[in-house]
């Protein structure tokens, strides 16, 4: 939450990033991977009530090969309809508007049982900027939280940081945006912030993101680790990089790992004025904190909202972002999972109910098939380092990781055909980004043609494709198995306006435009969607265009028709919009 503003403009001051194109980019460098070990992907799942994660956990996170899952704070908080009134503690009972403790403890347990870790968003720099009634009952002014914390149990400063932050003591004793700042260097606070954290742990969390670290100092953080009961728990610091800063997020590399907000700025600027070819180092090799203590994300629910990244308003520089970061080896990924916003303090639809993807607002990144596909490739690919680097000094790359996967990258606007080199053993595999076949010879070379912003990912996971483009199920997440339809459309259109299928199945609204499925823009110009229909179903269908008022535009032409394959999806990818 580091620097939040209250108000609507929630800018975030960070200070200007380091961008500059690291000397050394044209030598032969080799990025190292981080160390082997278990699945790393997390997928944050901004603002969803614990029993949709659950659900998540069970229908999607698992299944794909998801490692961690990342909630949002569960503790009682200031009442209000915004989303960082979850950021505003005024208690430490799991009363908040995402479930209580019943329904933490059992999304716990079900992500678990689906194979997926637990991260804890925990909010403990600080308390309410106000007074009132939480979203559990608790009464509470500020500086006053009856049986937990009262006056002294705050820093000495009771004026806001504002801008300095050249100063350590402005930065991690005064209070951020108004909001009563702990005294966490006092024994009493210490023990009591531990005991909300091992209260999480006896429900079986497995690790923790701490909000607004650099407001804490290292020790502080350090002293409250060392008193869980377990103190090895995972641990990712929220420390936000500004140049000339007085506090470093390096500092807090003893206690646990630290997001690195460098990247994802980086990938921006890459993705939005530079090239591609220029990532071949990135990482360490541009000066950032060590792969194996960094977390790294394209976007989270700050950065998304103030412009520092990339979004899901990106199009595709969004979508390849996640691709590359996925693919390759430097940081532990986070995946951002939120809704669509255009007031940027809106709290989340339907209070945090996600009754279905893609709707109500829901933008379910986690789940895009570009994406979730990429999470195979990724534990598949895990241990090793960058080979067979390929790039055609523009928006063209393409690389391996070792002998057990490979991808391709086209951020250009036209497309590519290339022979690509790599240390794939020879056979069969399933593209995962579009669910089709490709053959890898004897030499380790295939031939492929990618159209403009699209990517070809194969890992030795996925030799052949059963549904969903991700492959066999093997490399600890995989395909789905469900048979369907895959539909990609170009189709151009005006704000306010979107892309529907719909045709003679119910799933695709019977012909109804009011009940036809809409596609997402991920991919922009192409939008896309995947819809469950069982196999061998022959149907016929159209995509229509509808307006901020409802107002529905049929494409021209005859029906279209398809049929879906006895096992996987059949491929709708090149569809073109017919005026």
């Amino acid at each position: 939450m580091a620097r939040r503003s209250l108000s609507a403009s929630l800018a975030l001051a960070t200070g200007a990033a380091v961008l500059a194109v690291p000397a050394g980019l044209g030598t032969a460098t080799t990025a190292q991977a981080a160390p082997g070990g278990e699945k790393d992907v997390t997928a944050v799942m901004f603002e969803w009530k614990f029993d949709s994660v659950a659900k998540a956990c069970t229908d999607s996170l698992g299944p794909a090969g998801y490692g961690y899952v990342q909630v949002s704070p569960p503790q009682e908080h200031i009442q209000g309809g915004q989303w960082w009134t979850s950021y505003q503690p005024v208690s430490y009972r799991i009363a908040g508007r995402l479930g209580d403790r019943g329904s933490f403890a059992n999304m716990v347990n079900t992500c678990h049982g689906a194979g997926v870790k637990v991260i804890a968003d925990s909010v403990i720099n600080h308390m309410s900027a106000g007074s009132g009634t939480g979203t559990g009952g608790s009464s509470y002014s500020k500086y006053n939280y009856p049986g937990l914390y009262s006056g002294n149990d705050m820093d000495d400063c009771r004026t806001e940081i504002g801008n300095n932050y050249g100063n350590r003591d402005n930065v991690q004793k005064c209070e951020l945006v108004g909001l009563a700042d702990l005294d966490t260097g006092e024994d009493y606070v210490r023990g009591k912030i531990a005991g909300y954290l091992n209260d999480l742990l006896s429900l079986g969390v497995d690790g923790f993101r701490i909000d607004a670290a650099k407001h804490m100092p290292a020790g502080d953080l350090a002293n409250i680790k060392s008193r869980l009961s377990n103190p090895n728990v995972y641990w990712k610091h929220e420390a936000i990089y500004g140049a000339g800063e007085a506090v470093s997020p390096s500092e807090y590399l003893g206690s646990g790992d630290v997001q690195e907000f460098r990247y994802a700025r980086s990938l921006k600027k890459v993705f939005n004025e530079e090239n591609l070819a220029y990532l071949k180092n990135f990482g360490e090799g541009w000066g950032f904190m060590e792969s194996g203590k960094s977390a790294v994300f394209v976007d989270n629910h700050d950065t998304e909202r103030n412009g520092e990244t990339l979004n899901y308003k990106s199009g595709a520089d969004y979508t390849l972002a996640s691709v590359f970061m996925l693919a390759y080896p430097y940081g532990s990924p986070d995946v951002h999972s939120g809704y669509e916003w255009s007031d940027k303090d809106a709290g989340p639809p339907n209070g945090g109910q996600v009754n279905a993807c893609y709707s109500d607002g829901w933008k379910c990144q986690h789940d895009w098939r570009e994406i979730s596909s990429m999470v195979g490739f990724r534990n598949t690919a895990r241990g090793q380092g960058v080979t067979n680097w390929w790039d055609n000094g523009g928006d063209q790359i393409a690389f391996g990781r070792g002998s057990k996967a490979y991808v391709a990258i086209n951020h250009e606007g036209s497309s590519l055909t290339r022979t690509f080199q790599t240390s794939l053993p020879a056979g069969d595999y399933c593209d995962v980004q579009s669910g089709k076949g490709v053959t890898v010879n004897g030499s380790g070379q295939f031939t492929a043609t990618l159209g403009s912003n699209t990517a070809v990912a194969l890992h030795v996971g996925a030799r052949t494709c059963t549904g969903n483009g991700g492959g066999d199920g093997g490399g600890d997440g995989g395909g789905t198995g469900q048979s369907g339809a895959s539909f990609g459309v170009n189709a151009t259109t005006v704000m306010g306006q979107n892309i529907y299928v719909t045709g003679n199945q119910a799933a695709l609204g019977n012909w109804n435009p009011a009940s036809a499925p809409k596609l997402d823009p991920a991919a922009y110009p192409v939008w896309k969607l995947d819809v469950a229909l069982p196999a061998g179903t022959s149907f016929e269908y159209k995509y229509v265009r509808k307006d901020a008022n409802g107002n529905v535009t049929w494409e021209s032409g005859a029906n279209r028709t398809a049929t879906v394959p006895s096992s996987g999806r059949v491929a709708l990818t090149a569809d073109v919009w017919r005026s």
